[in-house]
């Protein structure tokens, strides 16, 4: 029996849908989440009403944690270079460990995924890999460190307590009410200063100066939703210096995770060695080539 890490690894799932999203290699426009029909608005402006706000926002890691597992939905939109590549994805997600299995789908087609102590396992039908095994891995943790990202920084769906000491009560603001599958929910707008983060002289260079999230929290303080979107500067061309002719290139990445059905049953579990072929340096060189 494995003992749980104290805290949660799920930050792996934004990575893991897109990389799902590169291997499914879809192209074509979408738009945002829509606000769901009976939204209203209360934005806040007392200086009251954006402690108790900010107070909510922080909290809302443990309270989320506490439930365990989820059932999850987790769109993933990549725009660069005038194309645009969208996922979907929905699974179970074991919010402790980080461990989930997902479909994910994009353009009519789809693949069968799974993570597992941060390693990520991906299956397509129909295709196998140069080893000729029907199942790749990639280890999260080391793709992660190359990108200069902490794992469990971004696009955590239950890690908003990793941002608390970025957010002061003015980065904070109500926005309303809203029913998210018939239940009742808060909408916050956030702003995170990049630079009160762990590493975050270095990771304003990709992500600026500042991360807009919003979050929707259950009447129990549970998030519901949670929206990321970021502009990121491969590591290239975010040094290259002003009149060398050449603009920054730069991939804008949205990533909303909806969750239900707290506490249900997750089981995932690696497929067996014999089945799968490691492609982690492949996926760390492509990357390298990109930047």
């Amino acid at each position: 029996m494995r003992m749980r890490r104290r805290g949660t690894k799920a930050g792996t799932i934004t990575i893991a849908a897109v990389m799902g999203s590169v291997v499914l290699t879809g192209c074509g426009g979408d738009s945002e989440p829509k606000a769901e029909a009976g939204a209203s608005s209360a934005a806040s402006g007392s200086a009251q009403d954006q402690e108790q706000s900010t107070k909510a926002v922080r909290a809302a890691y443990d309270k989320t944690a506490e439930a365990e597992s989820a059932r999850m939905t987790v769109r993933t939109q990549l725009a660069a270079e005038g194309k645009t590549i969208t996922s979907e994805g929905k699974g179970v997600l074991d919010l402790a460990e980080g461990d989930s299995v997902m479909t994910i789908t994009a353009e009519g087609r789809s693949l069968e995924q799974r993570v597992v102590d941060e390693v990520l396992y991906q299956k397509a039908p129909g295709r196998k890999a140069p080893e000729g095994k029907p199942w790749i891995k990639i280890d999260l943790e080391k793709f992660a460190a190359q990108q200069g990202v902490d794992n469990q920084q971004f696009g955590d769906p239950a890690q908003t307590a990793a941002f608390a000491k970025a957010i002061t009560d003015k980065d904070v603001t109500e926005v309303g009410t809203e029913k998210i599958d018939g239940v009742n929910t808060t909408h916050y707008r956030v702003s995170v200063d990049v630079a009160e983060l762990p590493g975050g002289d270095r990771m304003r260079e990709q992500f600026g100066s500042t991360l807009p999230m919003q979050v929707w929290l259950d009447e129990e303080g549970r998030l519901r939703r949670q929206q990321i979107d970021m502009t990121v500067k491969d590591a290239a061309s975010a040094s290259a210096k002003p009149g060398d002719g050449s603009a920054p290139r730069q991939l804008k990445m949205s990533t909303v995770l909806q969750f239900s059905d707290f506490g249900t049953d997750v089981d995932a579990e690696a497929p067996p060695a014999e089945q799968v072929t490691d492609m982690t340096d492949q996926a760390l060189q492509g990357s390298r080539q990109q930047s």
